[in-house]
């Protein structure tokens, strides 16, 4: 029972010791190669990049030197601009990249409800007026005179 609990308490505390320490292939992913070829740094398919290969020297330089994943990003931000990211950051304007497509989502879900409840609830048909006794003597009147014009030659 006791090596149970120590083993539970081993598996829910890896999570937190796997995010103390970054991997090679973590900060890799988190940086876009600057190549052009639109593929973070650890992807960059081109052999020998002029790039992605120096970076990844850097970055296995820097983590040797014993840096956290948050000082190496911050290094790699401050020399590229925020374009080096793989990932917007959710500070200042690029919360707006983070949130617009779950906004977008939302938005058109709400049109396509609105369109099903118009569709599938059909208006009532508009009531007929009540005859009065006015158009009751305006119907009668109207029937004399068509059947007038019937028996006209």
């Amino acid at each position: 029972m006791g090596s149970a609990l120590v083993l539970v308490a081993l598996l829910l505390g890896a999570p937190g010791i796997a995010a103390a320490t970054a991997t090679q292939q973590e900060l890799e992913e988190s940086l876009t190669c600057q190549c052009g070829c639109g593929l973070t740094v650890h992807s960059c398919n081109h052999l020998q990049c002029q790039s992605g290969e120096p970076m990844k020297k850097e970055i296995a330089d820097r983590l040797a030197a014993g840096e956290d994943k948050e000082k190496i990003l911050a290094a790699f931000r401050g020399r590229y601009g925020e374009k080096i990211l793989s990932a917007p950051t959710f500070h200042g304007f690029n919360w707006f990249a983070w949130l617009t497509p779950f906004a977008m989502l939302l938005l058109g879900a709400l049109g396509v409800t609105r369109v099903l409840h118009r569709w599938t609830h059909e208006t009532p048909a508009p009531v007929p007026p009540v005859a009065t006794p006015a158009d009751s003597a305006l119907r009668s009147r109207l029937e004399r005179e068509l059947a007038d014009l019937d028996r006209e030659p």
